[in-house]
C-alpha cells in the first residue's frame, strides 16, 4: 500500500510539473499540498532521475526549457531568485548591473547577481554564478515585482550622468505600452531626476 500511495505522490507531482511551462523553476515545499515532505521528495528524485526535470542547487529544480542546437538551457536569475522568494514569502527586487542589464543598458552581466529583499541575508550558488538576496529597506523595495522597481534601479546603477539620449531611446524601445503606464502610476517612488525621464518616456 504504501509504495503505491508513493507512485501516486510522483504522478500527482509529475502533472503540476507538466501543467507548467518549461523554463519553471520550484522547490519541493510547492507540492506538499499533494503528499508528505518525504514523499515529494522521493518523487522529484524519481523525476529527475528520469530526465525529466534537473535538480540546479539544493532544494531547487526546474523543468528545462530545450533548445535545438544548444540543448537544455540555464533558468535565469530571475527565475531562481523568484523560486526562493515564493519558498520563503519574500519580495525580491533586482538591483544593480542586472537591473541595468534586464532594460538593455548595458550588455554586463555580473558573476555575482544581486536582489534585494525584505527578508534575511542569503547567497545561492548555481554552477558559477552567485546569486545574492541582500535584505534592504523599504525605501529601496518600492516598486519590487513590477517594472518601476527594475527602473529605479536599473538607472540608479547607470547614474544621472551616464543616461545618454541613446540609453533614453533604448528605454523608448523595450518599454511597452502598459510598463510605461505602470511607471506613470508609480513616479512619486523615483528620485527626481529619474522621474523627469519617466515624464520624457510617457
Amino acid at each position: 500500500m504504501p509504495r503505491k500511495n508513493t507512485k501516486t505522490v510522483e504522478n500527482k507531482v509529475l502533472s503540476r510539473i507538466y501543467g507548467k511551462k518549461r523554463g519553471w523553476v520550484f522547490t519541493p515545499p510547492q507540492f506538499l499540498d499533494l503528499g508528505s515532505r518525504a514523499q515529494i521528495g522521493m518523487a522529484l528524485k524519481s523525476i529527475c532521475d528520469r530526465g525529466i526535470i534537473r535538480r540546479i542547487s539544493r532544494g531547487l529544480y526546474d523543468y528545462p526549457k530545450t533548445h535545438p542546437k544548444l540543448g537544455l538551457l540555464k533558468p535565469t536569475p530571475a527565475q531562481i531568485a523568484k523560486a526562493i522568494a515564493t519558498k520563503e514569502h519574500r519580495k525580491i527586487q533586482p538591483s544593480g548591473a542586472y537591473a541595468a542589464n534586464l532594460l538593455g543598458l548595458t550588455e554586463q552581466v555580473p558573476a555575482k547577481i544581486v536582489f534585494l529583499t525584505d527578508g534575511p541575508d542569503k547567497q545561492i550558488k548555481v554552477g558559477k554564478q552567485i546569486i545574492v538576496l541582500k535584505n534592504s529597506t523599504p525605501k529601496y523595495m518600492a516598486g519590487a515585482g513590477t517594472i518601476t522597481g527594475i527602473f529605479i534601479h536599473a538607472l540608479r546603477n547607470i547614474g544621472q550622468k551616464n543616461m545618454t539620449e541613446r540609453r533614453i531611446a533604448t528605454l523608448e524601445n523595450i518599454l511597452t505600452v502598459e510598463q510605461k503606464d505602470q511607471l506613470r502610476k508609480d513616479i512619486k517612488f523615483a528620485p527626481a531626476w529619474i522621474a523627469d525621464i519617466v515624464r520624457r518616456l510617457i
